[in-house]
């Protein structure tokens, strides 16, 4: 099968899994507790004809099949509803809120390839070494321990402790003005500018929330490089190049390649998680992404922004999971030929 036609399925294959994604997200969010008409009548001591009419001018009343079809149609033409606590379509809110998300997922994704990966070949390189038995405790601890409880540790010792990280109140400070708008990324966006007091202070405010959330992630990632390394090694290859004479660095650069195939597969699925996983380190740090923008709508019982934040989490899955396929094929082009 050619590449453009491999392209074109796979990405047919998605429709399915992003409707059962919205169908899914729109039956849990009506059987949640809380009605929005009551909330938008301000509160609950609000008369029952007043709350009656909301529902009615929402749609709430009708049956919930109909709701759903009507949901349906509106995404269908690209209309993800509107936000009845910003008053802006959840389309806009999520597209404004999406680079800070992207920019903290990346930051703390390259952190935990930093360290992740050279930690786990180090370990598989040098089993029950130091190395080993630090990459076995990092991995256990990263496992165990919540990422909120890692972020409000790291806020409570280098924050108000040591004073050595700025507050945890957003992307920059509030007394330095923001670089222009031009990608939404404040870093790239600073640097653009030349606005290196701006770009000073958001990777200031950036470094807790990613290690916060690095410190979570890099145990899996960590893990499967150390087994998929050693079981490598022990392969019959490897100890054929080794016998055979081949220099060190060789055999290991081959092992290396040979083992990345479910390393980047792991790794993919983490930044994946991180997308999605990022909404209670926003909230910690008070960051202005997708994740706290549906947080905010969970407590107002809008509706509307956590079936959009779902639905994009969704769509970016599918989206890394290509990426993950394509990754697959330039690594081992077996793999596209065998499709």
């Amino acid at each position: 099968m050619s590449f453009a036609r491999r392209v074109v399925s796979r990405l047919a294959a998605t429709v399915p899994v992003l409707a059962g994604t919205a169908v899914f997200t729109f039956v849990l969010t009506h059987v949640l507790p809380g009605d929005p008409a009551a909330f938008l009548a301000s509160g609950p001591n609000a008369g029952p004809e007043e709350i009656a009419q909301i529902r009615a001018r929402m749609g709430l009343d009708l049956p919930l099949p109909t709701q759903l079809w009507h949901y349906l149609q509106a995404l269908a033409h690209g209309d993800w509803g509107q936000s009845h606590t910003t008053g802006q379509p959840v389309l806009t809110d999520l597209w404004q809120r999406l680079p800070a998300s992207l920019e903290l997922t990346v930051a703390a994704f390259v952190l935990t390839l930093l360290v992740a990966l050279p930690l786990g070949t180090a370990a598989a390189l040098r089993p029950r070494s130091l190395w080993d038995r630090a990459c076995t405790v990092l991995t256990v601890g990263g496992s165990c321990v919540p990422s909120f409880v890692i972020a409000l540790l790291l806020v409570y010792v280098f924050y108000f402790l040591l004073g050595w990280a700025p507050e945890p109140t957003g992307r920059i400070d509030a007394m330095i003005e923001p670089p222009p708008v031009r990608t939404g990324f404040m870093l790239l966006d600073a640097a653009l500018a030349l606005r290196w007091d701006a770009f000073a202070s958001a990777a200031g405010r950036l470094l807790l929330p990613s290690v916060a959330m690095a410190a979570f992630s890099l145990a899996p990632v960590a893990r499967l490089t150390r087994a998929s390394l050693l079981g490598v090694l022990r392969s019959d290859p490897v100890r054929t190049a080794r016998a055979l004479g081949l220099p060190p660095r060789a055999v290991l650069a081959g092992a290396l390649h040979l083992a990345l195939l479910p390393v980047v597969t792991s790794a993919g699925m983490v930044f994946s998680y991180m997308l999605s996983a990022n909404v209670v380190i926003e909230k910690v740090f008070a960051w202005p992404g997708i994740g706290s923008y549906a947080l905010d709508a969970l407590m107002a019982a809008d509706h509307a922004p956590l079936q959009g934040f779902v639905l994009l989490v969704a769509l970016m899955f599918v989206l890394v999971n290509f990426a993950i396929d394509l990754l697959h094929e330039r690594i081992d082009p077996r793999v596209g030929s065998a499709a």
